[in-house]
């Protein structure tokens, strides 16, 4: 299994670039950023300026959208990067939450998203695509490489993931949906024909490495409202039974608004419909042994990378025993201890 760190873009950008130099220093083999242009710096700015000091690390953004950016654009983007950096870089892909939301647009359509990772992933591998008409190429690239891991909660996304997608990004680590997701994902990629186990998937959540309950699920209860933005799409799609686990619909009803100032920090102060149970489940708290057992729980369930966001007032604490007890232990090296 490998390991990622999730960061949020804030000023001043040479803080997130501390942190991944940290995150390479500790073992993880991805620094993932969100992507939501107003509400933080621009992440490919300081993706540059990541790459450039570090050595192993592998950066995307967590995850990009095909509205706000032009498509051609982001394929530049990363295939500049990996002709600057070696091919380190990692496209993680959904239809759009805060990036849309905050100018008042919605999400893209599946097959706007299904275009696009065809588009952006093409031209990304220095090959060329067909879009609007025209034949494209990068005429300047040469040997790019990118995957491109499509984010998805909903039955058509994670069918669309199933058929397109080099890799799942599922943003919540309660095993039992996991379960159920990673399988849809699984039956939608042997339907299409495509090998299963040829997709990396990747569960992804705020980790904290602690023992004080009530403190860690305060600092991570965001999470919860986070995700429940992207239920709730689904419940006014499909209803609230019936298309995704019920484990995973039923807390919104508490859900009255939602405030994208305070997306994904720790201070926000509209999640109290968040109970303690969701927070506790979709995220991973508690000791390293703690972590060590929920992640081995995620890995035979076929996750091949955890993610773990660091919106939280203990950053480098978690990394440090990350890197120093639970990494190894997945790794062929030593036990964690409590």
């Amino acid at each position: 299994m490998d390991f990622g760190v999730v960061l949020q873009t804030n000023p001043p950008a040479s803080r997130t670039v501390q942190l991944a130099k940290l995150a390479e220093a500790h073992g993880f083999s991805h620094v993932w950023t969100f992507d939501s242009h107003l509400l933080w710096e621009e992440p490919y700015v300081i993706h540059s300026a990541i790459l450039a000091e570090t050595r192993r690390i592998t950066v995307g953004p967590f995850v990009t959208n095909p509205a706000t950016r032009d498509w051609t654009v982001t394929a530049s983007v990363f295939a500049t990067l990996n002709e600057m950096y070696g091919n380190r870089t990692i496209c993680g892909i959904g239809r759009g939450d805060s990036a849309v939301r905050v100018t008042n647009g919605t999400p893209t359509t599946m097959a706007e998203l299904r275009e696009s990772i065809h588009v952006i992933r093409e031209l990304a591998n220095s090959r060329a695509v067909e879009y609007k008409g025209a034949t494209l190429q990068f005429p300047w690239s040469r040997g790019s490489e990118l995957d491109v891991w499509v984010a998805a909660y909903g039955p058509q996304a994670l069918k669309l993931t199933g058929e397109v997608g080099d890799g799942f990004i599922l943003q919540l680590a309660d095993p039992d949906i996991a379960a159920w997701m990673i399988r849809q994902v699984k039956d939608a990629a042997a339907a299409a024909g495509r090998d299963p186990d040829a997709i990396a998937f990747c569960v992804a959540a705020p980790m904290y490495v602690g023992d004080d309950w009530a403190h860690m699920r305060d600092q991570c209860r965001w999470f919860g409202g986070m995700v429940g933005n992207h239920v709730a799409d689904i419940v006014s799609r499909y209803g609230q039974r019936g298309a995704v686990p019920g484990e995973l619909t039923d807390y919104i009803a508490g859900r009255t608004g939602y405030d994208y100032n305070s997306h994904g920090r720790a201070e926000n102060d509209h999640v109290d419909f968040v109970p303690d149970a969701i927070v506790d489940r979709f995220c991973i708290l508690g000791t390293a042994a703690d972590h060590v057992a929920k992640l081995e729980q995620l890995r035979e369930l076929g996750v091949t990378q955890f993610a773990g966001y660091l919106q939280h007032d203990n950053k480098e604490e978690t990394m440090r025993v990350y890197g120093e007890s639970i990494i190894p232990a997945f790794r062929g090296g030593i036990t964690a201890k409590r």
